[in-house]
């Protein structure tokens, strides 16, 4: 009864007088989340001082390794937060469509909800010592990555309906057809040239997004293993449709209704691990944008970060290369040139052009098509006398010697039935689920070769070749071609057969990089084919950035 006969504001002030939290304390008391008959309108407070914090700009992020984030960009990230959590709430009843606060909520519970994250954000931004730590400890190799304007993170559940509604496609099976007749009218709006096309800037094709397994932990069990780790596997395929909207983001055209471009992953250039932990119970984030462009395809740089106390430290770096088709998926379509602000960007730009020609490069090396140099046709040579036994004078006469295996004796497969439910946007199976389905069975690979339970290191050079048609048989088939101390090195080879002809095509080869616990067996090849193979896989393991030193919190698993 001590209470009555005082004010709202007096009453809520008795309560927190020591709650020890400067930020609510120097807030009016119509401010902390006190019912009130009135809506109550938040004022906006003059921001802290900012003359520490470097002029807003956008700088590209790092070429080969994580980002590392300063101090003075957390001050001004702190700075724009309050501001914005100043702002007024919108009212309860309405709807902002799809977000991470979609559904309505009282204003009370609000204001708490908004006070807590500025706290959160306070304790974390404000630190001046921390950072996002980069692989080099060279501050001359680090790069910042600045945006001109905080932008709010997506929730990775509503990546796929906004491409949805770019596109203009349906939910429903049923509806695919006419969609796809739908379409069809869009092919008006397609430029006839590049020059047609306004250009871009790489800022314009930023986007994060958020995947709150932290917060929501409902969404925990689609990304957990049995060793409680996060699923690589699911990661993958949320790259894939962030790495699509990022280049719906560059070619959005504001008169459309719907995009009238039909955008496909073309190839995974590169996802290289950074050393650190994946934990199923802390939120994680990734962000992208568009860093090189040609006339038909764009590369899309992407990272992603997991939240370890107050700092989201770096988890992967990927390059994933898109291309553009038109309206109806049969013809390739121009795309938004790209505008270059600072030298950091034309530096990026530059190193697109490098990826391109390696590409080139490598593809015009491959054993398809030219033999192998002397350096790889002797060691070829060296392994097959390894293998003679030294009874016998005869060249059929084969053994393995000691702590080897034959690379025949290494082989998984599995098959899969393609279903409406993995489609993608354009009723074409999902490539994330292709790139899911082929890293468990090579990690499954590399788990049974090596003994242990291996993580990955590294993926590169998935090559889309063939679209996977909606009732497809896919014939999956793994094996170790490649190791060394303890790395493992699996390719996976990806087939369809139509249920009508029986016709097996090749659609994808995947290649990943594993690192197990101890040190494997070696492997060897018996036949000339195995030998290809396994001088393919060499080459692939030699064309990683940095091997990874093993550490037991290096943990991401399928």
């Amino acid at each position: 009864m001590a209470g009555i006969g005082l004010s709202c504001g007096q009453q809520h002030a008795r309560r927190c007088r020591s709650s020890g939290n400067p930020l609510r304390d120097r807030l009016p008391a119509n401010e902390r989340g006190c019912r009130s008959s009135e809506p109550t309108r938040l004022r906006r407070e003059p921001l802290p001082p900012a003359s520490k914090a470097p002029p807003l700009g956008w700088k590209a992020p790092p070429l080969g390794g994580c980002p590392r984030e300063s101090a003075a960009v957390k001050g001004e990230v702190w700075s724009r937060a309050r501001a914005r959590l100043t702002l007024d709430f919108p009212p309860p009843a309405v709807s902002r469509g799809p977000g991470l606060w979609s559904r309505a909520r009282p204003q009370g519970k609000m204001r708490r909800a908004a006070l807590r994250l500025c706290t959160t954000l306070g304790k974390g931004l404000r630190a001046s010592g921390r950072g996002l730590t980069q692989g080099s400890e060279n501050p001359e190799k680090q790069r910042v990555l600045h945006m001109h304007e905080a932008c709010s993170p997506i929730h990775v559940n509503h990546v796929r309906d906004k491409l949805r509604e770019i596109v203009g496609v349906s939910t429903n099976w049923r509806d695919h057809v006419k969609a796809m007749e739908e379409r069809k009218l869009l092919q008006s709006f397609l430029a006839q040239s590049q020059k047609g096309l306004p250009p871009r800037r790489m800022k314009d094709s930023y986007i994060e997004v958020l995947l709150p397994l932290g917060s929501q932990p409902e969404l925990r069990e689609k990304y957990l293993t049995v060793q409680n780790t996060i699923r690589f596997g699911r990661i993958l395929e949320d790259l894939d449709s962030l790495g699509v909207l990022i280049c719906y983001m560059h070619t959005k055209i504001h008169s459309a209704k719907a995009s009238p471009l039909s955008i496909v992953t073309a190839l995974v250039d590169k996802i290289d691990m950074c050393k650190t932990s994946l934990s199923p119970e802390q939120d994680i984030k990734f962000s992208g944008h568009v860093s090189w462009v040609g006339k038909t395809s764009m590369e899309v740089k992407m990272q992603m970060f997991q939240l370890h106390g107050n700092e989201f430290c770096p988890v992967l770096d990927a390059t994933f290369v898109m291309v553009a088709r038109d309206s109806e998926n049969q013809g390739p379509a121009f795309v938004n040139p790209l505008i270059l602000e600072s030298p950091e960007e034309e530096e990026l730009f530059r190193q697109g052009e490098l990826n391109k020609g390696r590409r080139v490069a490598f593809s015009s090396t491959s054993l398809l098509k030219m033999a192998p140099s002397a350096e790889e046709r002797t060691t070829i040579h060296e392994m097959f006398l390894s293998t003679l036994d030294p009874k016998t004078i005869s060249f059929q006469s084969r053994v393995l010697p000691p702590h080897a295996v034959w690379m025949e004796d290494s082989k998984l497969k599995s098959l899969e039935i393609c279903h409406p439910q993995e489609r993608n946007i354009f009723n074409r199976i999902f490539g994330g689920f292709l790139m899911r389905k082929a890293y468990e069975l090579g990690w499954a690979t590399a788990c049974n070769f090596g003994g242990s339970r291996p993580f990955v290191v590294a993926v590169d050079d998935i090559m889309f070749q063939k679209p996977v048609e909606v009732g497809s048989l896919l014939f999956l088939s793994s094996q170790v071609c490649f190791t060394r101390d303890n790395y493992i090195q699996v390719r996976v080879h990806s087939e369809v057969a139509s249920l009508a002809n029986k016709e097996h095509m090749t659609t994808n080869v995947f290649h990943f990089t594993f690192m197990s616990e101890k040190e494997v067996p070696l492997v060897f090849p018996r036949t000339y084919g195995e030998s290809m193979l396994y001088l393919d896989g060499q080459r692939h393991f030699n064309s990683m950035s940095v091997p990874a030193n093993l550490r037991k919190d290096y943990l991401v698993e399928p």
